[in-house]
């Protein structure tokens, strides 16, 4: 991907944080949404295409009564970490009410393995889930980012031709991204102290285990 891509993903998030959170939050604290919103997003992505096969799985564990599910699951989700949830967040759209849509969510974040749950809790995301239902923002925050216009998974988007609409985002371009992203948190509203993103690298790290 190219610095070019990679800076127009950077700043396409910098306008959905600008849009959607700029009545709620000030500018030095839309990183506390963004970050893990696009962590979410990522994962989300990447597991989307085993996503039937993990529930089945996860079906089947339980009917067996089997307690230890987790090696099964990664098997199943052929990655590092799964969600059992029912949801992925193109499931979240289009809620009757914010009240469903907060508890959906909630729900979708209890699915992700153990690994991830140590991600959300670094990142202390959950304290932001009532703020952002209240203000009947967090619909508009998922809308944007599965919109079309944006790839943050790791195959490409195809056009109907074949050709490469949005190419696919590996996980040093993630990286470089996520990195470019805190830097725009930190220069744009001027705030001087340049924290590396543990949490980011963390979930990083989780994407480039073996399961």
């Amino acid at each position: 991907m190219s610095t070019g891509d990679l800076n127009w993903i950077t700043n396409f998030i910098w306008g959905i944080a600008d849009d959607a959170l700029r009545d709620l939050y000030v500018r030095g604290k839309y990183r506390d949404v963004i970050r893990p919103m696009t962590v979410l997003r990522r994962l989300d992505a990447v597991l989307e295409p085993t996503k039937q096969a993990v529930l089945t799985m996860k079906t089947n564990l339980d009917k067996a009564g089997v307690a230890n599910q987790d090696a099964a699951l990664r098997q199943a989700s052929g990655q590092a970490f799964y969600n059992t949830s029912r949801f992925t967040l193109r499931d979240l759209r289009n809620r009757s009410s914010q009240a469903q849509l907060k508890a959906d969510f909630e729900a979708y974040l209890d699915g992700f393995s153990p690994n991830v749950q140590e991600i959300l809790k670094s990142f202390e995301f959950r304290n932001q889930t009532p703020k952002l239902s209240k203000a009947d923002v967090l619909g508009t925050l998922i809308e944007k980012l599965i919109d079309s216009s944006i790839n943050l998974g790791p195959k490409p988007v195809l056009n109907g031709d074949g050709s490469v609409k949005h190419p696919g985002l590996d996980n040093h371009a993630m990286g470089t991204m996520f990195e470019e992203l805190v830097r725009c948190f930190n220069e744009r509203p001027r705030i001087s102290t340049l924290s590396a993103p543990e949490e980011v690298e963390a979930a990083g790290r989780l994407l480039s285990c073996p399961r």
